[in-house]
């Protein structure tokens, strides 16, 4: 049995103030195998956020069903970690409290919090910064604190929609590879949303592209570079031929989509 089931699975959001409704997400079936480590491209409003937030239970979808490990989602849980794009740290909380917050929740014993936010912290390379307020931490820091939040509740499956996106160059190519490693240890399962084709290509083992909007998987393209995975990957020919077909198959849906516009 897959890890993640994505039944056909579609969206649509009711019209404003009598306008016709928006079709955001055609019926998408995606099976998500454990350990999988699933990237998301298409063309600006696909639908991939959409898609990722009725994985979270943050949405409902208006067809089909999600599974995970066989049992459907109707609501958030702690079997899902979330980190967004936007910051969405507790300012009020220090890093250490952040990255405790649904550990507490759960009731879990104070020892047992600190070991874990420990561990965390030490894995994000946040060791000194244990007590700082997300407002004294660059961009890079607040995204490493809400990964180790999301790792610390120790997720069946973690959930990323552009967690770098609003990062310079230098901190997002330190991020991935900061992931990458984490996960190469853990074996989480993952399913993370960009727009970034050389970030889809070294993050994954399977890319997925949807289309314009109404979006739907396009295509499942298997990355098979090696591991562990260091950023000189990103200069081999292997890398440049997923990154010229990928570079394609978004081009053509990003005109499709400029066409829908006008």
């Amino acid at each position: 049995m897959s890890k993640l089931k994505i039944d056909t699975v579609s969206r649509v959001f009711p019209g404003v103030r009598g306008g016709a409704p928006t079709r955001a997400l055609e019926p998408t079936s995606i099976a998500v195998e454990d350990n999988d480590f699933i990237t998301i491209l298409g063309p600006s409003g696909c639908g991939k956020s959409t898609l990722l937030r009725i994985v979270a239970g943050l949405d409902q979808p208006t067809t089909g069903n999600v599974l995970l490990d066989g049992q459907p989602v109707r609501e958030p849980g702690p079997d899902r970690g979330m980190v967004f794009q936007s910051y969405t740290l507790f300012p009020w909380l220090t890093v250490r409290e952040n990255i405790c917050f649904g550990l507490r929740e759960k009731g879990v014993a104070e020892k047992q919090q600190a070991e874990t936010a420990a561990r965390f912290i030490e894995q994000v390379g946040l060791k000194g910064f244990e007590n700082h307020y997300p407002k004294q931490l660059s961009g890079g820091m607040q995204q490493r604190t809400a990964l180790a939040r999301a790792l610390a509740n120790d997720p069946k499956i973690l959930l990323l929609d552009e967690p770098f996106g609003a990062l310079d160059n230098q901190t997002r190519a330190l991020m991935q590879e900061l992931l990458l490693g984490i996960w190469e240890k853990a074996r989480k399962t993952v399913l993370f949303v960009t727009h970034d084709i050389d970030e889809a290509i070294f993050m994954a083992n399977r890319v997925l592209v949807m289309t314009a909007r109404p979006g739907r998987v396009k295509c499942d393209i298997a990355i098979d570079l090696p591991h562990p995975r260091h950023y000189t990957v990103k200069t081999t020919p292997e890398f440049a031929a997923y990154k010229a077909r990928l570079t394609e198959e978004i081009r053509v849906e990003s005109i499709r989509a400029a066409q829908d516009e006008h």
